[in-house]
């Protein structure tokens, strides 16, 4: 199980929840710990685009790796775990859910002194809410809950009236998509005119002169006639000539379409955050908390 000694080694934003096959699973996002003996019980990981998804991973049998975290566990059992909103506090029914999904038996919530269970404590209790009151910061019946970012106390911090702590607030870098025009396009058609040049074969008729002696089969033609007169005989002559048609045929349709493209574009941008000092403090000092 992670103490509140190792979570105090891991730089805030660094560290990553790795699962037991060594796979990442996400960002260490914050640390819930338990109302009596303040050690850390449940850690939230951001997972999804941009971290915008939480995910709450129990960290008995989890271990600290330089600024990581492992569970047993592995990156979809996280992912599947029931959704919880990570407002601070959790639920006895939520804590149920969660210790069923992962295979673990919720404790229980005894009458007697102690602690109940994770992240609850018992009814026997001898603080501001057992005498009558309601202690600072802590929801009646409710679990586990995160500590002040900066002063680690575990108070109200709605305002500054409302106690002694203060909230250190800063700007996250959200990204995102819009979809705009960038332009337009169209088909435009035109006629252009190219010479095509083919070749085709073509016929003529000749003149040619053919003699033959007359002969006892074409006597009777030869001797048909006068002896003697003048005559004349004409031939006509044939010739092929190209003949040129035109048609419009269709040859192909043409139209225009659209397809997706992704491509990545890195974003810069200035974010603001509160810083706080303090003064006068001796000993350890201020020390993170909530992660």
């Amino acid at each position: 199980m992670v103490t509140r000694e190792q979570f105090d080694t891991i730089t805030p934003g660094n560290g990553d929840v790795i699962g037991q096959d060594g796979e990442k699973i996400g960002r260490i996002g914050d640390l819930y710990l338990d109302d009596d003996t303040n050690n850390p019980n449940w850690v939230t990981v951001k997972t999804g685009l941009f971290g915008t998804h939480e995910s709450f991973v129990p960290l008995h049998d989890a271990s600290v790796r330089g600024e990581d975290i492992v569970v047993p566990y592995t990156k979809d059992q996280v992912k599947d775990a029931p959704r919880v909103d990570p407002d601070g506090h959790l639920e006895r029914t939520e804590e149920d859910r969660l210790y069923s999904h992962y295979g673990r038996t919720a404790p229980s919530y005894g009458t007697g002194e102690g602690v109940g269970g994770d992240g609850l404590r018992g009814d026997g209790r001898t603080d501001a809410r057992a005498a009558g009151g309601v202690e600072p910061g802590y929801d009646e019946g409710t679990g586990t809950r995160r500590t002040d970012e900066v002063t680690g106390t575990e108070g109200d911090t709605s305002g500054p009236t409302t106690d002694d702590a203060m909230t250190r607030s800063e700007e996250r870098l959200n990204v995102g998509t819009e979809r705009q025009e960038t332009g337009r396009a169209r088909l435009r058609k035109y006629v252009t005119t190219e010479n095509v040049t083919k070749t085709v074969p073509v016929q003529r008729e000749e003149v040619r002169v053919e003699r033959e002696p007359v002969t006892d089969e074409n006597r009777g033609a030869a001797m048909d006639g006068p002896n003697l007169s003048e005559e004349e005989h004409e031939v006509t002559l044939h010739e092929e000539r190209p003949v040129v048609d035109k048609e419009t045929v269709p040859v192909e349709r043409v139209k225009l379409g659209t397809e997706t493209v992704t491509d990545e574009e890195t974003v810069s941008e200035d974010v603001a955050k509160e810083h706080i000092d303090a003064d006068g403090v001796q000993g350890e000092g201020l020390r993170r908390r909530n992660r």
